[in-house]
């Protein structure tokens, strides 16, 4: 019998099942053995490094040890990460398994990927553990050191990450740039102009002589008018042409948070959660477990040449030759590229989403869904539009209209990369103009402008940010934004982030004290050199020796010249009526609540609801109010609950159904229906 250890009790039970009864698979669930939690683990004179059991962990590594025993031959068939790869080195020592050919790597969850694998094992990988280890010991010599000035110059409870304060930066850095702009006013000109056949074409101010024109006020635009003849506007160009547009390289672990948070309005942590459900395998009914997707931490666009040939076949089937490119189409990866790795595509082309939509939970439907669009849609014939561009010219200054028309969807047939901004696309102008033709003036349209700050992020565009500036690897964007925003050093507003007033002040500290740890480009020169340890160029513990000398000075400076500081609660209005106290602003969990300044003497906590201007459709007695769930859920109930026990997912109106008389909801942005799910009306 030979034993097979995987992380997770669902992969183990999918692999279980293609193995046969000479195997059996167990789970480790995940890491067995880590660096202690209550002391720093690390000798900070020789690098040497003391590993113990996870607390809670003792059974899982007794239950492994006795199989381990028991069996002819062990394999270590965790994730293809460093992650993976550590796990694997840790469970071979603490089993005592021979290293040499008991890893067991793939990419996907089938049974070929799978009875592949274990035709050719390998040796564990010393070079990738040890850049796990690295970086497990660098973010805990930043973790145990800084986080202790914290707590006594702070605030008790705080805590520094290495890559999560350098997140936290950019957060910051991007709110002052917004609280420091300076708006500039602008002005743009449209013309209204007549064709013949009274076609109507707006056209914009470009040039004057030949050069870019830039309005700043109301003075230089009434001067631009007043110099311009109504009736000498000439068409001086008409250029007829094709614009193509080609379709997104396959999802990388980046490029999926991003666009499962534009389309989906999924969290990162969400999208690697449900992820992490198709990749470990699906019961599909009679044909049994299966890996949907493959591995989803990867930062490659690649795809296996036997796939890609399968994906072009299902493309000519399902759509005609006319959207298959003439040669596969390549995509280049970033410079750093696990090669190795694909991009994150499905595992088999007849697990079409829509056929097994009922073996799916909602969520997974989705995410599914969108990867395999995604994969179809990289591989198909790129875009066509038809263009028109028309110059037109009065004296010195010169107009255009630009337009487009779709000639040839191509991919865009089944999918369109979502934008963080939205672009505007001018129609084609349908008509017959000609060159040379006078065009006769209806009306201007000049129009004033300001300059806009730059956004805040949302979660798309933070994970791009990350990405771009090297912060971090794809395993690491979405515990980065969950663990900053767990620690109350950033807030989500309308789906975008602002730090907290904890987040400017540990932000502050840490430039001012620690620069080093959260320098953005430091950050990212660390990220490339734990990559070399990985690809065997680098030792790990020349890298860990030269970041402390450098940090262990900053560490004490630190120490001696960090003043103490307050951070105060911010006082509401709201009474507390078990002592008369104002209560105050605190962070939690789930967000804001209210709390007695008392505490401990008074223990009185509030929720914050947010009144909407509704009244209630049971009782009409009070207004409506936001509610969260628990897990952080948001509905909406009466204000003077449990007194009234009204209760409903989506957002009440104060429209009244004109069929069955039930209150109205609001269904998505625009869409307002019936209340009764018997009804469902669509109301205007």
């Amino acid at each position: 019998m030979n034993l097979v250890i995987v992380e997770s009790p669902s992969k183990a039970k999918t692999i279980n099942k293609f193995l046969g009864k000479k195997y059996k698979v167990k789970a480790s669930m995940g890491h067995v053995i880590d660096l202690p939690k209550s002391q720093m683990g690390i000798d900070l004179e020789s690098f040497d490094v003391k590993y113990i059991t996870i607390r809670g962990k003792g059974k899982v590594l007794q239950e492994l040890k006795k199989e381990a025993k028991k069996a002819d031959k062990v394999y270590l068939a965790t994730d293809p990460d460093r992650e993976g790869e550590a796990i694997s080195w840790h469970l071979a020592n603490a089993l005592k398994v021979n290293k040499d050919s008991c890893r067991v790597v793939f990419n996907e969850i089938t049974k070929t990927a799978v009875k592949d694998a274990f035709k050719s094992p390998q040796n564990i990988n010393k070079d990738v553990v040890d850049a796990q280890q690295a970086r497990r010991i660098l973010d805990r010599i930043v973790g145990y050191k800084i986080s202790p000035i914290l707590w006594d110059k702070v605030k008790r409870g705080l805590s520094a990450g290495r890559v999560q304060s350098v997140a936290v930066r950019l957060i910051v850095d991007r709110e002052r740039e917004i609280q420091n702009f300076e708006p500039k006013e602008y002005w743009s000109l449209e013309v209204e102009l007549n064709a013949k056949g009274n076609k109507v074409l707006l056209s914009k101010l470009m040039k004057y002589k030949n050069k870019k024109v830039e309005v700043e006020n109301k003075k230089q635009m009434d001067e631009i008018i007043a110099a311009l003849k109504p009736d000498n506007f000439i068409v001086s160009k008409i250029k007829k042409s094709e614009r193509k547009r080609n379709p997104s390289p396959p999802f990388t672990t980046s490029s999926l948070q991003q666009e499962a948070a534009r389309k989906l309005n999924f969290t990162s942590k969400k999208t690697m959660m449900i992820a992490q459900q198709l990749y470990e395998g699906v019961k599909l009914g009679k044909k049994g477990t299966i890996g949907l997707i493959t591995y989803i931490r990867t930062d490659s666009t690649k795809l296996s040449e036997g796939f890609v040939e399968s994906l072009r076949e299902t493309i000519e089937n399902k759509y005609g030759k006319k959207y298959i490119p003439s040669k596969p189409r390549r995509y280049n990866n970033k410079k750093g590229a696990q090669e190795a790795h694909e991009a994150i595509r499905p595992t088999g082309l007849e697990n079409i989403p829509l056929d097994i939509k009922e073996y799916l939970s909602k969520d997974q439907y989705k995410l599914y869904r969108l990867i395999w669009n995604r994969t179809l849609a990289s591989q198909m014939q790129s875009a066509v539009y038809d263009v028109l561009t028309i110059d037109i010219n009065n004296g010195d200054y010169s107009f255009r209209q630009t337009g487009s028309e779709l000639k040839f969807a191509g991919f865009m047939e089944i999918y369109i990369e979502g934008k963080d901004v939205e672009e505007k696309e001018e129609k084609m102008f349908i008509g017959n103009v000609k060159e040379g033709e006078q065009l006769t003036l209806k009306e201007y349209h000049p129009k004033q402008h300001f300059t806009q700050p730059p956004p805040r992020f949302s979660e798309a565009m933070l994970v791009k940010l990350l990405e771009e500036k090297g912060i971090g690897r794809p395993s690491t964007y979405a515990p980065i934004i969950d663990t900053i925003q767990k620690r109350g050093y950033i807030l989500k507003d309308k789906k975008t982030f602002m730090p907290s007033e904890l987040g400017y002040v540990v932000n502050d500290l840490m430039v001012e004290h620690f620069p080093k740890v959260v320098d953005i480009s430091f950050t990212a020169q660390m990220e490339e050199e734990l990559d070399q340890i990985e690809e065997g160029q680098k030792h790990w513990d020349q890298l860990v020796k030269n970041f402390y000398s450098d940090f262990k000075d900053e560490l004490e400076k630190a120490e001696e010249n960090i003043q103490d500081i307050e951070i105060k609660d911010v006082e509401s209005d709201v009474e507390c009526e078990k002592c008369g106290r104002l209560m105050v602003y605190k962070l939690g969990k789930f967000g804001k609540f209210l709390a007695c300044p008392g505490f401990p003497e008074c223990r009185n906590t509030k929720a914050i609801n947010k009144e909407i201007d509704v009244d209630c459709p049971k009782c009409g007695k009070a207004k409506v109010v936001e509610r969260k769930t628990k897990k952080g859920r948001k509905f909406f109930g009466c204000a003077t609950y449990p007194d009234c026990d009204f209760q409903s997912w989506d957002k009440p109106t104060e429209k009244k159904c004109d069929v069955c008389g039930s209150f109205a909801v609001e269904k998505g942005k625009k869409k307002v229906v019936c209340s009764d799910p018997q009804c469902k009306k669509e109301i205007n």
